[in-house]
């Protein structure tokens, strides 16, 4: 079903046929797409520089990928109800990302600044291996996954 808004002087099509044509799927998209949005603001903000690698980096405040996954799940909420085995798929795997947002990955990027700060301070003659810095923000403090949430879920109200 194409959805028609008529406005006072012309006809807009429904967001959902023009983007990719399936109502949850925009949600997720749009939700991971606002937060990443919010990161690179608040790198500007914060720091002063303009970092459009921010839009695809991980970690950092907000979480996309709690946006995105609670922005799905609210999607399929509207769309399939609380009952349906779509939305308690949906809550699980959003469970799932988010835990692993804050609790692995975050613990592996705090394991990272461990080991860069043992590369940076190795006294020896250090081998090649040493020569890359690790990525450090991976994962989410619990903060950063809940504004992630907001979003998604906000974004899933709203549209």
């Amino acid at each position: 079903d194409t959805l028609i808004f008529r406005g006072a002087s012309a006809t807009v099509l429904n967001y959902v046929q023009f983007f990719t044509g399936n109502y949850i799927l925009n949600v997720a998209i749009i939700s991971w797409f606002v937060a990443q949005l919010v990161k690179i603001i608040i790198e500007l903000i914060a720091h002063k520089t303009l970092d459009l690698r921010r839009i695809m980096g991980s970690g950092g405040m907000p979480s996309s990928h709690a946006a995105c996954t609670v922005g799905l799940t609210t999607a399929t909420f509207k769309v399939c109800g609380h009952t349906s085995p779509e939305f308690a798929i949906a809550c699980v795997f959003a469970f799932i990302v988010m835990y692993d947002a804050f609790n692995v990955r975050h613990s592996a990027g705090e394991h990272a600044k461990v080991l860069n700060y043992m590369i940076k301070n190795w006294k020896e003659t250090t081998p090649d291996i040493f020569s890359k810095e690790l990525k450090e923000l991976l994962g989410h403090t619990p903060l950063q996954v809940f504004v992630g949430a907001l979003i998604g879920l906000a974004i899933g109200i709203l549209i």
